[in-house]
């Protein structure tokens, strides 16, 4: 697996690392919101974190908010067959309120790290995220939520800060006054604005990290789905509109078949087409994938080059082909 330096970290992670999205499981918030994934399965996912340390995928990111701590109690029951020092390990704080009802509450804020900390079994959180760019409507609970963040890095409970949102134009409005030493912006080929928000050339400028997620939209660009599709309750996926889209689906069909013919020396033509295009140009980038059992571990280990200019602006032009 090819690794990349994290920007100003310096710390040196694969170029494709592993999201753990879904190993939390379906979950329904208060709100009746679906936030999780199903088809969870607590063993496949030990096996897949397990074959992901022997093939290189040593970059974990996890989140309090996934399956409420699920998903970081299972990395926490790794550390006899993985030794802890060989992960570097990114959580987030923000998705769960506390009794103030509302994110970033300072008090909350510090047991959701301790708990994370025990989550994990471990003593001190390699990166971690704002999970979100919502400090309120003034932003005024931004400097508080900072302060506990400075104080967490203070005390050798964080090594480096980062900033996570699903708009990378929202990310931009506190960026300066956050000055995270790594961001993770939403991007994939379909659903861009990492270039036009001013993001890239922030991190060019200040030299910082990324992780792109979310990488494959949820998993349409790979072309596996021939019809539109339903999911249960507690599934993220149930919300986005181009699972039910025939339109949608026929399009990056046809763009998944496109790449199977371009890159047909490659074992994973169309992952290597559609995460090498996030990877071209963005030294510092690294791309989150959802690895949920081996067999996904494998086909993730097998990627992570980046795409020439030319072949990216191709595989670019096929997803965005026709779409409206």
């Amino acid at each position: 697996m090819r690794t990349i330096r994290l920007g100003r970290t310096n710390a040196h992670v694969p170029a494709i690392s592993l999201g753990t999205w879904g190993h939390g499981g379906p979950r329904v918030t208060d709100s009746g919101a679906s936030v999780g994934w199903s088809g969870h399965d607590d063993a496949q996912a030990r096996e897949a974190l397990l074959a992901a340390h022997r093939a290189g995928i040593t970059h974990w990111d996890t989140a309090d908010a996934y399956g409420d701590g699920h998903a970081e109690e299972l990395i926490g029951t790794m550390w006899n067959d993985v030794p802890r020092d060989e992960i570097f390990i990114a959580t987030k704080v923000g998705y769960i309120f506390g009794p103030a009802n509302r994110a970033y509450e300072p008090r909350f804020m510090r047991e959701q790290a301790e708990r994370s900390l025990q989550n994990m079994r471990t003593d001190v959180l390699d990166l971690y995220y704002f999970h979100h760019s919502d400090f309120g409507p003034n932003d005024e609970w931004l400097d508080p939520a900072l302060e506990v963040m400075h104080r967490l890095r203070d005390e050798g409970k964080v090594r480096f800060i980062g900033l996570s949102a699903w708009n990378a134009s929202r990310l931009m409005r506190v960026i300066e006054r956050i000055d995270p030493d790594v961001v993770q912006p939403y991007r994939n080929l379909v659903d861009d604005d990492y270039e036009s928000s001013g993001l890239k050339a922030w991190v060019d400028a200040h030299d910082l990290g990324v992780a792109f997620f979310s990488p494959l939209k949820h998993g349409l660009l790979l072309g596996k789905y021939e019809h539109p599709v339903t999911f249960e309750e507690g599934d993220f996926r149930s919300t986005v509109g181009d699972f039910r889209d025939a339109d949608a689906i026929g399009r990056y069909r046809a763009a998944a078949a496109a790449m199977r013919e371009r890159f047909a020396s490659h074992p994973e033509p169309v992952l290597h087409a559609v995460t090498g295009a996030l990877l071209t140009g963005n030294p510092t980038a690294c791309v989150l994938l959802g690895q949920r059992n081996p067999r996904q571990v494998a086909a993730a280990a097998s990627v992570g080059e980046a795409l020439s200019a030319e072949d990216a602006a191709w595989v670019r032009a096929q997803y965005n082909s026709g779409r409206g």
